[in-house]
């Protein structure tokens, strides 16, 4: 298991459309991912669990990957998530 923390620099924050695409990143990849922000951790992979995080450009959050691909899918979370 992999672990980083990310700054979000996406410009709306993490509102329904950028959850919506983030949540497709995720699923292509095999491994188990987790944000977590807080006390909260939430299945990246669902859609309903990451709108309740509710966060917005310049908080941090935790992803943490497991599995075969997790280096590619953190990498991939990383650089949506900084606006790359």
């Amino acid at each position: 298991m992999i672990k980083k923390l990310v700054k979000i620099n996406l410009s709306t924050g993490l509102e329904a459309r950028p959850v919506a695409q983030l949540v497709q990143l995720a699923s292509r990849y095999e491994c188990e991912i987790h944000m977590e922000a807080g006390d909260r951790r939430v299945n990246a992979k669902s859609i309903m669990g990451m709108m309740t995080l509710g966060l917005d450009t310049g908080e941090q959050i935790a992803i943490s990957a497991e599995g075969k691909d997790e280096g590619e899918a953190l990498e991939c979370m990383e650089k949506y998530l900084s606006g790359e």
